[in-house]
Order: structure tokens, then C-alpha cells, then sequence
């Protein structure tokens, strides 16, 4: 298993269409994978799960994969994360 905390600097967070499309680039692996924030944990393959996080620009999450592509995956969306799901800020 792979873990990672990152911090989302994008200005939307984890709302609306960055949720969509982390949600959709998670469900394109098959290992599990889990986000975390403060004691709340959901399946990041879930939007509804992902949208009950409220992640916030500048919120800390912890990112868990674990399977046969977990390193795919983890570079991928930390990756994904890291470029601020290619929106630029406003």
C-alpha cells in the first residue's frame, strides 16, 4: 500500500469538476483507493464520497492506494493534484 499526504492548492478544491475528474482517473485503475481528511475516510472512486470531504483550497489530504497499479495510480493522481487538475487559478 501506497500513502501520500498532499495539500490541494487548486482554487476549487475538491468540488464540482475537479471531484469529477479525480473520481474518473481513480475508477481507471483497480487498486483501491481511499482519501482521507482529518477523521473522514472515503472511496475515491465514489463522487458522492469525494463531495462529502469538502475539501477546501489549501486542505490537506491523505491519498491510500493499494493493488496491482497502486504506483500507476499514485503518480497519477498526486500528478493530477500537483497541476491543479489543469485549471488555472482565477
Amino acid at each position: 500500500m501506497l500513502t501520500k499526504n498532499i495539500v490541494v492548492m487548486n482554487k476549487a478544491g475538491l468540488h464540482a469538476k475537479p471531484a469529477s475528474l479525480f473520481v474518473q482517473t481513480a475508477n481507471e485503475f483497480s487498486s483501491e483507493i481511499y482519501i482521507s481528511k482529518g477523521s473522514t475516510r472515503v472511496n475515491a472512486k465514489s463522487i458522492m464520497g469525494v463531495m462529502i470531504l469538502a475539501v477546501s483550497k489549501g486542505d490537506e489530504i491523505l491519498l491510500e492506494v493499494n493493488g496491482d497499479d497502486e504506483k500507476a495510480a499514485m503518480d497519477r493522481l498526486t500528478s493530477l493534484i500537483e497541476n491543479k487538475f489543469g485549471m488555472p487559478d482565477e
